[in-house]
């Protein structure tokens, strides 16, 4: 059994940091959250994001880099690319790179929102492909200060005891009294054996071409450690976005 620590991170890997969200005004989905909404980004605009998350296992982090776009000629595809950078005391570094995708084939406005996102990493060091994910989201928006986003697909991590398994995910985000801050929790797992949760603020000031991510949250490897409560791993993540 691989330590929990290097469970947690290869999830992470898997791009559950997915495409980039447009979310208007301050919505919060897409960047470094797990769980992703069924919406594209704007068309003809593009989105660059990037964030780093620091583990509590001393010594083990995250960076990603994505840049993504969507063109007015095809205003239900968003596609880029993305880097990620992991690494940990148990399994070394891992650098990987590789495209993504997402797919709205009904907007949120409807009502509910669906969509697909297809994303993968090669390492660079090795040509391996070490993961790929194949995602429906869905966006239920009960007003316009509260939605939530469902996801649920195939998840491929190669290095892990499963390398094939269910991921799913469940967001709720939510606006405050200023437009520019929104407030997101979630919970996501890859089955069999693993779960996790993350709470965060995202601050879009005035509603601009940038905005600031701020996470906390933890995992859990229900295979290792064998009972719910036990936390494997804490970490948290700072990020930012820039949209052009």
């Amino acid at each position: 059994m691989k330590s929990p620590s290097v469970v947690f991170l290869a999830f992470l890997l898997l791009s559950f940091f997915p495409v980039l969200a447009p979310g208007p005004a301050a919505w919060a989905a897409g960047g470094a959250h797990i769980v992703d909404d069924s919406e594209v980004i704007e068309p003809g605009t593009c989105q660059f994001d990037a964030w780093v998350s620091k583990f509590d296992d001393g010594g083990s982090g995250y960076f990603n880099a994505t840049n993504a776009c969507t063109l007015k000629d095809l205003p239900k595809l968003q596609f880029g690319a993305q880097f990620q950078h992991l690494w940990t005391p148990d399994a070394g570094d891992f650098q990987l790179l590789g495209p993504q995708a997402k797919l709205n084939f009904q907007p949120e406005e409807s009502g509910v929102g669906i969509g697909l996102i297809f994303n993968s990493g090669v390492a660079l060091q090795t040509g391996n492909l070490e993961t790929a994910s194949l995602v429906i989201p869905v966006t239920i928006p009960l007003n316009d200060h509260v939605r939530f986003n469902f996801n649920a697909g195939w998840s491929y991590i190669r290095i892990s005891d499963f390398p094939n398994a269910l991921f799913y995910g469940a967001q709720v985000e939510a606006k405050l009294g200023w437009e520019d801050i929104s407030l997101m929790a979630e919970l996501f797992g890859r089955e069999p054996g693993f779960t996790g949760a993350q709470i965060g603020v995202r601050w879009r000031p005035n509603d601009g071409a940038i905005s600031f991510d701020f996470l906390a949250g933890g995992s859990f490897d229900l295979l290792a450690a064998g009972v719910l409560d036990a936390v494997n791993s804490k970490f948290f993540t700072v990020g930012v976005t820039f949209r052009y």
